[in-house]
């Protein structure tokens, strides 16, 4: 009851309430896409970054896909 009280409290302080209503938030679930866009682009986890690893699996697909087509 204490956090969704604190959470209502926090929500009422964004700016543009009556003009935008809930459309008010879409700037942050902007920047948090664009966040997680760059995360997923530029961060590294052990060698590979995500891209690398789609790259990879995609390449995988289109390989076996090939040798099926040749059988």
């Amino acid at each position: 009851m204490l956090v969704s009280r604190r959470l209502k409290r926090l929500l009422q302080l964004v700016p543009g309430k009556r003009r935008f209503g809930v459309y008010r938030f879409l700037p942050f679930f902007f920047v948090l896409g664009g966040a997680m866009e760059w995360f997923m682009i530029n961060v590294r986890i052990g060698k590979e970054t995500f891209y690398d690893v789609y790259r990879r699996k995609r390449s995988e697909r289109q390989y076996e896909a090939r040798m099926e087509k040749s059988e």
